[in-house]
């Protein structure tokens, strides 16, 4: 019988769409969103300004090879231009590598709390999105190894990951790698790499250089404060930047993003002042927290993973109702297999220090 309608591929409706973080309160007058891991502090004048700067312009396409970004880029990691590719966001160029390198029948692996794009863009390719069990809420090398078939093509590996805040040392990023088959493409998601303190920690830069199989995907949402444009970026091998671009748009990334872009990334003073906030809030939050008997989990990131009591009164589901009243609004978890948490990114002092008030009233109050 003919459809009666046009139809997606198989697989296309079976897909859960992305939602995002609620970003509103009815009724109340001031709002603190902590639920998108956007920086307090925002994005620096000069990067203001040079978005600003293309205004009088819009008239004219932007340089559908991201030029000036890719070298600026390029120069602050002291990496090859031509083995770095710019996108809307590393949402746009996860699913390029997954339309890339993915086909019916295909296998994806990503963790049991991995970035929710994963599925989504192996899902739209007609792959199969593989889920495998972390431990203490961390990704399991040895559990992604033995997930690995014949028909898996991909393994997607947020470091550090969201939403549970924690990483691998790159000695077990190192031993994956090993252990994958070359024709098997590693994608390093370090979206909050900027964040990391940790001795044992790195991005991925120097395997990418070394390898065939490697990419690491960046981010200018977070720590540059660019959430609104949407810009990201890519290094990964010459062969698999060549594909990528046959595949991408020819205009991608627009002409405000990139002239943001360039000076956001050259901008190392702004970046510092992001990451010394982070410094100091982030231990505060998860120890004032755990004073009040909630778990938190360990975070290198820009934000923390609160787990609640199974207790009526107390749940994760309660305690976010309760915040929204009061015009804090964190992320519901549940889509990343967390029913009985929320995520809370990092914030002001001010809207730090009311929530932790927040949770106490909450958990003072409830029955």
């Amino acid at each position: 019988m003919t459809a009666s309608r046009p139809q997606p591929r198989p697989g296309v409706l079976d897909i859960a769409p992305y939602v995002p973080g609620k970003s509103t309160a009815p009724g109340v007058a001031k709002v603190f969103k902590l639920s998108s891991n956007e920086t307090p502090l925002g994005p620096s004048s000069a990067t203001i300004e040079a978005y600003r700067s293309v205004a009088a312009h819009l008239e004219d396409y932007p340089d559908g090879a991201a030029t000036e970004l890719r070298e600026a880029i390029g120069g602050v990691f002291g990496l090859d231009p031509a083995r770095i590719v710019c996108g809307a966001g590393s949402d746009d160029l996860l699913n390029l590598l997954a339309r890339a390198f993915l086909a019916d029948g295909d296998e994806a692996i990503h963790t049991m709390h991995g970035f929710l794009v994963y599925p989504i863009a192996t899902m739209g390719t007609g792959a199969k999105p593989v889920v495998v069990p972390e431990k203490n809420f961390t990704a399991d090398v040895d559990a992604i190894l033995a997930a690995v078939t014949p028909k898996t093509k991909i393994v997607f590996l947020a470091n550090p990951n969201n939403p549970t805040g924690t990483y691998l040392p790159f000695d077990e990023v190192r031993r994956l790698h090993r252990g994958l088959p070359p024709d098997v493409l590693l994608v390093l998601d370090a979206a909050y790499a900027e964040y990391v303190r940790r001795n044992d920690y790195e991005a991925g830069i120097e395997l990418v250089a070394t390898s065939e199989n490697v990419v690491m995907c960046r981010t200018f949402s977070k720590i540059y404060g660019l959430a609104a444009v949407r810009l990201g970026w890519l290094y990964g091998p010459a062969h698999i930047v060549d594909a990528l671009n046959r595949i991408r748009g020819p205009f991608n990334v627009n002409a405000p993003a990139i002239a943001a872009g360039v000076a956001a990334i050259k901008d190392a003073a702004h970046v510092e002042r992001a990451r010394e906030h982070n410094a100091k809030w982030l231990p505060w939050v998860s120890t004032e927290l755990e004073r009040l008997g909630l778990k938190v989990t360990p975070s290198v990131a820009n934000f923390v993973l609160i787990h609640f009591p199974d207790a009526k009164g107390r749940t994760a589901k309660e305690a976010d109702a309760f915040l929204t009243k009061r015009g804090l609004i964190l992320r519901q978890v549940g889509a990343y297999r967390l029913p009985n948490a929320l995520r809370m990114t990092i914030g002001s002092e001010e809207a730090n220090r009311l929530v932790v008030q927040a949770l106490k009233d909450f958990l003072g109050t409830a029955a």
